[in-house]
């Protein structure tokens, strides 16, 4: 087959991954910048153009797409679908998954493990707001932020105050979130492909560090699920409606608790930790599932 990666860097190490893979399966894999593509609409007649190509003969695609260029990319990703090219990551799953609230909303009604969170439309009255899920500490997040960036964590009443009514002068949206104390600075990545957990790994914040990704010092050792994390992990990639997903747990005493699902999950630091060919996995469920 012949398959795209949609990343805006050929040399990052879960594009590169995937092109290995892809190729040591026999498959012609191509990397194309989304960001440089240029989408045509006609009736009967959606196209997509590349440096002056037009890309028409891909079995399959596999979207890498950054958080700040969600909305072009989604799009990208939209007008290969209309093209009838399977996608490991259907647009409106990305969408969706890119809207923390919305994500939070979906997985709440479906009855899984969530820090008890509050969102709120630049309300003065802060404080009832940090009342409401449990008080101080508590974390603050950015809506918009990845990899542990726009994430505090506010040990007094005061100091969660102060944080949010900054952002709320910054116009800033946030979500307040209860602080699982017991988690212990770690958390679980649990990988998802095709509905079956194909590695997690255990991420634990360095010291004086609350925030467990890599990007931020933190390690990560292989981990064996529960069988209630594995269910909840499995659960709410189906959910979500993502082929691909990293799921990321908190170990709580009431049991798993869902931190945050990435659509676009790395690769480097799961396939270290696991030591496992998770790229090849992402391959495979291609081979599954493109017509």
């Amino acid at each position: 087959m012949k398959i795209a990666v949609l990343s805006r860097d050929s040399k990052l190490y879960s594009t590169s991954r995937i092109v290995e893979a892809g190729q040591q399966r026999g498959h012609e894999m191509v990397v194309v910048d989304h960001s440089k593509c240029d989408i045509i609409i006609e009736r009967k007649k959606p196209q997509v153009f590349y440096k002056g190509e037009e890309l028409n003969d891909f079995d399959a695609i596999i979207p890498r797409i950054g958080a700040s260029i969600t909305f072009y990319g989604t799009a990208v990703v939209r007008q290969f679908e209309m093209m009838k090219v399977f996608s490991t990551t259907e647009s409106q799953a990305l969408v969706r998954s890119r809207d923390k609230l919305r994500t939070l909303q979906i997985l709440s009604r479906a009855g899984l493990g969530l820090p008890k969170t509050g969102f709120t439309n630049y309300s003065k009255d802060v404080d009832q707001l940090i009342h409401q899920v449990g008080g101080a500490p508590c974390v603050i997040k950015l809506l918009e932020g990845t990899q542990g960036v726009g994430v505090v964590l506010a040990e007094t009443q005061k100091a969660a105050e102060s944080v949010l009514e900054a952002f709320n002068g910054l116009q800033a949206r946030v979500i307040v979130q209860e602080f699982i104390k017991e988690a212990g600075g770690a958390d679980i990545r649990a990988f998802v492909v095709d509905g079956v957990v194909v590695g997690a790994m255990k991420r634990q914040a360095k010291d004086g560090e609350f925030r467990s990704n890599l990007h931020r010092g933190g390690s990560a050792t292989i981990i064996q699920l529960t069988p209630e994390e594995e269910e909840t992990a499995i659960k709410a990639a189906k959910i979500l409606g993502l082929g691909v997903a990293g799921v990321d747990l908190l170990q709580s005493n009431s049991g798993p608790m869902i931190m945050e699902v990435n659509s676009s999950p790395g690769l480097e630091g799961i396939e270290s930790a696991t030591n496992k060919d998770i790229a090849g996995e992402i391959i495979q469920y291609i081979e599954r599932n493109a017509q």
